[in-house]
């Protein structure tokens, strides 16, 4: 299996006052901080080495998740004295990654997808999202589906950004390491990546309609902690 990578550098503006003392793949849900989901699925998957990248508060996640002895899988981490985006992140973090494709996850999200099947890249595809429909709180989706891709298993589409925005993305996805070749290393958002390799037809996509959300708020965090508590206790 190839390896992967964990989003955790970001500063978690929107949910101070909690983030000044926590970074946000720190924060508990169901009895667990979201960075340790994502690392027990992706054992489970057989991944052997996930690269995380670190700002705020990193020595904090160095601390709890230390070289990934507790995971049985080797966790390596890309610092970050400045913050590079997503696609700076990655650009720094590729000589960890290697040369195949991997799979990325945002830190910050919780999901009941199984890493699993997400789809592999087929013939000419750089990049393939897992996508879900655009929640109530986003004005816009970030993209829609376009035409299936041929040869692929399952629902795969490519993507389109020139659509109405009826899908949002879900923060996990597998990228091959072409989708970032000629980039230069430094501040580098990700939507303009995307958007290029869209444009020359190399992304696609898969929906997922279960359990999803992004925290990127206390009020998001509060919702989903009671959904699932709501669901643990077998209620409506």
């Amino acid at each position: 299996m190839s390896n992967a990578m964990i989003l955790a550098a970001g500063r978690g503006v929107r949910l101070l006052p909690l983030t000044a003392a926590v970074p946000k793949p720190l924060i508990e849900v169901a009895g667990q901080t979201l960075i340790e989901h994502h690392l027990q699925r992706l054992a489970a998957l057989g991944v052997t080495r996930v690269v995380i990248n670190l700002h705020h508060l990193g020595a904090a996640i160095r601390r709890r998740l230390g070289h990934g002895e507790g995971f049985d899988l080797e966790i390596v981490f890309s610092d970050e004295p400045e913050l590079l985006e997503t696609a700076g992140g990655i650009i720094k973090a590729l000589p960890l990654l290697g040369k195949e494709p991997f799979l990325l996850v945002n830190g910050d999200i919780y999901c009941d997808f199984d890493p699993a099947a997400l789809a592999p890249l087929a013939e000419g595809i750089h990049a393939h999202l897992l996508m879900v429909p655009r929640p109530s709180w986003q004005e816009r989706g970030d993209f829609d589906l376009g035409v299936p891709v041929p040869g692929s298993l399952g629902d795969v589409c490519r993507l389109r950004g020139d659509g109405k925005g009826t899908l949002t993305y879900a923060g996990m996805a597998r990228y091959h390491p072409q989708l970032f070749a000629g980039l230069a290393a430094g501040f580098r958002p990700m939507r303009p990546v995307l958007e290029a390799a869209i444009a020359a037809g190399r992304v696609s996509a898969q929906v997922h309609d279960g359990l999803w959300e992004d925290i990127g708020t206390l009020e998001r965090l509060a919702m989903l902690r009671r959904r699932l508590k709501t669901a643990e206790a077998g209620t409506p």
